[in-house]
């Protein structure tokens, strides 16, 4: 299978590509390369897939429409893993061109490649802060999501909708993946984990918002990809059952679904914490601090779809995670 991988050098896209790689797939990589954060650990991460024969990497911006078009014209996907895009809640606070250049206009130039490329599946990341407002739980693929608490939640909101459409114009199968707060080895430098590792052992406080009442559905990475893969693997078709007069947002009578994937057990910010001093084997400074704008208390993910459909519930512990991404970081940065 001849796959394109967008935000190849990010965390989630790095690791999907190397378990295609694994699988024995074609890998085309699609990444920009930004400065969001270090570009340093993007090219490690693309060092680790170069090895690979089967791996190709072309360097271009989501929101180029002609360096879309040319990597869709040069190898010809017939399959999309689309996962680049601009990442972090509180920087669309103060950042929102790019959540509209990525997000916005490179998701529709994605979209209007894969419709005339004749791909075969389009797997897109979605995010579980399209819930915002929402606050019955657990969070299901069912529930109307139309309260986001952030431009960014907005974008991703935006783009099922947009997917949704070119599923029913022109029949392109489109699977949205509302992930739950993704963690590991090779994670994201502006993510908890990583800043909290990174300030424990340069023995500096560590800032909790929402005075430690947060809980998050932490989801490990080799989970992630696992329903990554088994999702690219499943093209959806239209629900037969799905009606205008009682619509379920999760599917259409356009190939088009949603999952959410995610852990389906939150884990309490104080806990987390936790996990990391015990792996760690010494006590965090905390700085405690309000609710953050655009933040939402809790995070609960029903996964009954993903379950029923592809045979597949994450269920990594996140002792187990997290201290398999302090051995990674203290290997990595040699602390």
């Amino acid at each position: 299978m001849r796959v394109l991988v967008t935000g190849a050098a990010g965390f989630i896209g790095f690791h999907a590509a190397r378990a295609l790689l694994d699988r024995g797939d074609d890998v085309i990589g699609f990444d920009n390369l930004n400065d969001y954060y270090d570009v340093g650990l993007k090219e490690a991460r693309l060092a680790e897939l170069a090895p690979y024969e089967s791996f190709t990497f072309a360097k271009g911006d989501l929101a180029d429409k002609d360096a879309v078009e040319s990597v869709f014209a040069e190898h010809r996907p017939e399959r999309v893993i689309h996962l680049g895009a601009q990442a972090g809640v509180r920087y669309s606070l103060t950042h929102p061109d790019a959540y509209v250049a990525s997000n916005l206009v490179g998701f529709v130039n994605i979209l209007e490649a894969a419709a005339t490329g004749n791909v075969d599946h389009l797997v897109y990341a979605s995010s579980s802060s399209v819930y915002g407002a929402n606050t019955e739980t657990p969070f299901s693929v069912h529930h109307n999501v139309d309260h986001p608490l952030s431009l960014y939640a907005a974008t991703k909101k935006s783009n099922e909708l947009s997917a949704h459409v070119y599923a029913h114009l022109f029949g392109l199968p489109v699977t949205g993946l509302r992930f739950f707060t993704v963690y590991g080895p090779w994670g994201r430098p502006d993510m908890a984990l990583f800043k909290f590792v990174k300030r424990i052992l340069a023995d500096e406080p560590i800032d909790v918002y929402n005075q430690g009442h947060h809980a998050r559905d932490f989801t490990y990475i080799d989970d992630i990809v696992e329903a990554v893969v088994r999702v690219s693997d499943r093209v959806p078709t239209p629900n037969p059952e799905w009606s205008g007069d009682h619509p379920d947002p999760g599917t259409s009578s356009a190939p088009y679904r949603l999952y959410n994937i995610g852990n389906h057990s939150p884990v309490q910010l104080m806990d987390f914490i936790g996990a990391i001093e015990a792996a760690l084997g010494r006590e965090a400074k905390k700085n405690f601090l309000p609710l953050q704008p655009g933040d939402v208390p809790e995070t609960f993910a029903d996964v009954t779809d993903l379950t029923a459909d592809v045979g597949f519930s994450p269920d990594t512990s996140i002792e187990d995670g997290i201290a398999r991404f302090v051995a990674w970081y203290r290997d990595y940065y040699k602390v």
